[in-house]
């Protein structure tokens, strides 16, 4: 790896979002908190607990997965699609960097954000419901894998599109849905089938619960089987994001 290259990239990326926190950083906070205000408060004093856990706390872990998912898929492919557009990314293929480098450097900037922003929506949160973590080195690890994963496939879609009409479609009508269908806001104990069964079909219930059980210490569904999805797609979007930069797909004419 060129290590000048790649702290250099680094920190032009965190610097990126840096430069208007009204944007990256206010914005989903506040989005975040009137999730929590409206869902746990006004929602909460109808559905007291769910898994024996106070719906008001039961939520926090979704909302936090939320959060990151959004900040490190918006990161990258909101960085490489502009520079696709301005023509600079040329500057990066001809600089001496490797897939390696911008890979890890790309990756890292989006994983910081989400970070930054995940731990925010937290300290919000636990202002009403307590700073305890169960596990913190399970909840951290699996947040850090969470963003990764999302911060590789948002380079995926920035690759892939060619306008912003296509680089809007995946969150919108992909990973928006699958988030909120995806029990940061329920349990899929209380759906009956066949939504039940749709919703243990989506990908993104066991992220929430692999979070849940390092923040919460409890789970719907086997944190190790929310390990492993998200395992499966982190590789799968690593070896796709890997394979499009070293044939320069949609980024060489």
């Amino acid at each position: 790896m060129n290590a000048i290259g790649f702290r250099t990239l680094l920190v032009k990326e965190i610097r990126r979002f840096m430069k208007v926190p009204g944007q990256t950083l206010a914005q989903p906070v506040v989005t975040t908190a009137l999730y929590f205000l409206v869902f746990g408060f006004a929602v909460g004093t109808r559905v007291r607990e769910i898994d024996g856990v106070p719906y008001v706390r039961f939520i926090v872990p979704g909302l936090i997965l939320l959060s990151l998912i959004q900040n490190a898929f918006l990161n990258t492919s909101s960085s490489l699609f502009i520079a696709k557009m301005q023509g600079t990314i040329v500057d990066l293929l001809v600089a001496p960097l490797g897939v390696a480098d911008l890979l890890a450097a790309f990756v890292l900037a989006a994983v910081v954000r989400g970070l930054m922003i995940g731990t925010i929506v937290w300290l919000i949160a636990a202002l009403f419901t307590g700073f305890a973590v169960a596990h913190p080195l399970w909840a951290l690890s699996f947040a850090v894998l969470v963003a990764a994963t999302f911060a590789l496939v948002g380079l995926a879609v920035s690759i892939w599109s060619d306008k912003f009409e296509q680089l809007n479609l995946v969150p919108t009508f992909v990973i928006t849905p699958m988030t909120f269908l995806g029990g940061v806001f329920f349990s899929p104990h209380m759906l009956s089938p066949p939504w039940s069964t749709i919703t243990r079909a989506n990908p993104v219930l066991y992220m929430v619960e692999g979070l849940r059980y390092g923040v919460l210490g409890t789970a719907s569904a086997s944190p190790w089987l929310g390990l492993s999805v998200t395992g499966g797609i982190f590789a799968a979007s690593l070896a796709l994001t890997i394979w499009m930069l070293v044939t320069g797909y949609k980024l060489r004419s």
